[in-house]
């Protein structure tokens, strides 16, 4: 897999580096584009095994092919961009992208919020989910709703609200979310990708223990060196029974990335090696 040369001029950052972001990191780089991630110093990744995101507690992380590797300054990410892997940088509030010239940003924090991106922050924007006005913060925004519209690309208002509920998989729904029964560490009493009995101890938070509600795999696990608060998601569980569904990229993350895709060629902002003769 190589850089398009015709992309060459067409730097991508993506801020964050969990498994939505990732989906769009792999249709990206797939296509052959140049791209730089940005990550918290510790990331609240749940499905860690298709995050490139987990390269910051690992140092390298391969997602279906792609490596990732965890750098430590600008001059590095630039030089990785235009490498088969994708450098990610830990920069909480992407502050690189001042020091870059940018043909598109990605902001795919899946904050539910808007907290920071600016319209003039790239030559084309994009943001993921709800928080964002397209036409106002971004140029265009991508639904992540589960549905009819999910990877849809809007030029002008907003994706659909928050429902605060997971999609529903073989009539499960809230339950395949795990969340933090206290503050603390999560201790894993499991792996990802391990099958999961009812009522199994699958990690503890203190003395606090998460137990799975109904026979699954563990499709994903908080790192155990992130603090956690109470509420906050620390596992994902998935009735279906699929192994190979925890360590492949999932259809809502690669729909998504399909709607990136399209809001940056639709957008005319790529100048293709034609492009240039003309």
């Amino acid at each position: 897999m190589n850089i398009n040369p015709c992309f060459n001029d067409s730097l991508i950052l993506i801020k964050g580096a969990g498994d939505l972001a990732s989906g769009v990191a792999y249709r990206l780089k797939r296509a052959g584009f140049p791209l730089i991630m940005t990550e918290l110093p510790a990331p609240t990744l749940v499905r860690r095994t298709v995050s490139f995101g987990e390269a910051v507690f690992s140092g390298e992380t391969q997602v279906e092919g792609i490596t990732a590797r965890c750098v430590t300054d600008l001059a590095e990410a630039r030089r990785l961009a235009c490498t088969e892997m994708i450098p990610v940088l830990v920069d909480p509030a992407a502050a690189i992208l001042r020091q870059l010239k940018l043909a598109v940003l990605v902001d795919a924090i899946m904050a539910k919020t808007n907290t920071g991106t600016r319209l003039s922050d790239a030559g084309l924007v994009v943001a993921l989910g709800p928080g964002f006005t397209a036409g106002q913060d971004c140029h265009a925004v991508i639904e992540t709703n589960r549905g009819h519209r999910l990877g849809r690309v809007i030029y002008q208002g907003q994706a659909e609200p928050d429902t605060k509920m997971p999609g529903p998989v073989k009539g499960y729904a809230a339950g395949r979310v795990l969340r933090a029964p206290a503050a603390g560490y999560v201790t894993p009493a499991a792996n990802i990708g391990q099958t999961i009995r009812q009522n199994e101890l699958i990690a503890a938070v203190g003395p606090h223990e998460v137990r799975a509600p109904f026979d699954s795999i563990l499709r994903g696990l908080i790192h155990p060196s992130v603090p956690v608060t109470a509420g906050l998601k620390i596992g994902d569980l998935d009735p279906r029974g699929r192994v190979e569904h925890c360590f492949t990229i999932s259809d809502k993350s690669l729909a998504i990335g399909g709607g990136v895709l399209e809001a940056i060629l639709a957008s005319g902002i790529v100048r293709t090696s034609h492009s240039q003769e003309n």
